[in-house]
């Protein structure tokens, strides 16, 4: 009786080790890192072919469509990662037409496939999620933007007051 309730808790052991392995090892492969476009640059090397999300202000400038392939490429500039450094520059639409206009700050080129969004233009803030490639080019499998003075046209009343 003793040595069926020992096979009992070895086995119990067995299975729960392999189920903490499995949860640890699929949390390490889907992790995404939230970074700026500085630690990009700052940390290249080691960032390559990891999966990540950055943000940063999109230069209209450098937007090119193919509607054929659906190729999308443009480039986004550092802007501040904390919310609070943002608001200390006048708000998002500040930061980010200080960002696009600003030629010294780091930049970084996005290539996207799929269907052009309407809200990409100049001074518009691009989240996207992919990997880095070894090129130096971020390939974003995800793309989300945020045009704040679409909204504040729309809305004046709720910006203002």
């Amino acid at each position: 009786m003793l040595a069926g309730r020992a096979k009992f808790l070895i086995g119990g052991l067995l299975i729960l080790a392999a189920v903490i392995y499995l949860i640890a090892s699929s949390t390490q492969a889907s992790a995404e890192y939230f970074l700026t476009v500085d630690e990009v640059r700052a940390q290249q090397s080691d960032l390559v072919g990891r999966n990540l999300r950055l943000s940063g202000a999109v230069l209209g400038d450098t937007i090119q469509y193919n509607p054929d392939t659906l190729d999308l490429t443009f480039e986004i500039a550092q802007l501040p990662g904390d919310n609070a450094v943002i608001e200390t520059q006048g708000g998002l639409a500040e930061a980010l037409h200080a960002a696009v206009t600003d030629p010294s700050r780091n930049r970084l080129t996005i290539i996207y496939n799929g269907p052009m969004p309407d809200l990409l233009k100049n001074e518009a803030q691009a989240i996207v999620t992919g990997k880095l490639g070894s090129d130096g080019i971020f390939y974003a499998d995800e793309l989300l933007l945020k045009c704040p003075t679409k909204y504040e046209q729309a809305v004046p009343e709720q910006v203002n007051g």
